[in-house]
């Protein structure tokens, strides 16, 4: 089971719209896959179409109470796609870790072993606390959507200073498989810019398939529905079923996608 976690402390990016079409269309290619909402805001669950007073489990119980993964996990609408919900429970996590012996931990024990699945996505909140930690110290590798805006350079400078800190001290193998542009606007001069600075800084690290801003996007969620199934023909579907291809292709292929 590959594990991503899809991060970054900047709240606003992207993140639970990347981690929910990326795994909708992870699954529409065959892939097994679930998604850790591990945001108390619950936004990935109700984007999927979970409304809060059907989840009768979630990600609190799975990190802090150490529920079995099996007994957290609920069925979405796309075949091949569940996930573990948050509910407002996880906003009390973080006080409630903080005297808890291998706090950074939680997740990555919970996830061990053999469930079933190709890959599993964690969508974390906007900030570096501690549960981002567990999400990154869980995790084999990292997404980080970027949103083309001047502040959302100095927010990339911060994340990677704290990847390197956790490389350090909780898990070595820690990498990044690559930053997706997200709310790109050709229209503004500011998004090229801050496009091509990014990939001047860090190449092949930066995915081709770049994420506009799009209506469809931001409607599909108060629909319940990934913007996949909500329109599968619009531009920001199809940036992200782009970006799930060039995300297969650098994945360790550990299995054969249908």
């Amino acid at each position: 089971m590959i594990r991503v976690a899809i991060a970054n402390q900047k709240g606003g990016v992207g993140k639970t719209t990347t981690a929910i079409n990326i795994a909708t269309a992870m699954a529409a290619t065959g892939w097994k896959v679930l998604l850790i909402d591990l945001d108390p805001q619950g936004n990935a669950s109700t984007g999927i179409g979970l409304a809060a007073r059907d989840r009768t489990s979630s990600s609190y119980d799975l990190v802090v109470d150490q529920v079995p993964l099996k007994d957290c996990v609920m069925p979405t609408k796309i075949p091949g796609l569940d996930i573990v919900p948050a509910t407002v429970d996880l906003s009390g996590a973080e006080v409630e870790l903080v005297a808890v012996e291998n706090r950074a931990e939680r997740l990555r024990t919970a996830l061990s072993g053999e469930h079933g699945y190709d890959i599993v996505f964690i969508d974390c909140p906007p900030s570096l606390g501690l549960l981002t930690l567990n999400a990154m110290t869980a995790a084999d590798t990292m997404l980080v959507p970027l949103q083309c805006e001047f502040f959302a350079l100095e927010g990339l400078s911060q994340l990677l200073q704290t990847v390197e800190r956790v490389q350090q001290r909780f898990n070595p193998d820690l990498g990044i498989v690559g930053i997706a542009l997200t709310m790109f606007d050709r229209r503004n001069r500011l998004t090229d810019q801050v496009a091509d600075d990014v990939r001047s800084c860090l190449g092949n690290l930066v995915f081709e398939a770049v994420i506009p801003r799009n209506v469809r996007l931001s409607e599909a969620p108060s629909h319940g529905l990934p913007a996949l199934v909500y329109d599968y023909n619009c531009v920001g579907s199809r940036a992200y079923m782009a970006l799930a291809r060039e995300l297969i292709g650098r994945l360790p292929q550990q299995r054969k996608a249908a």
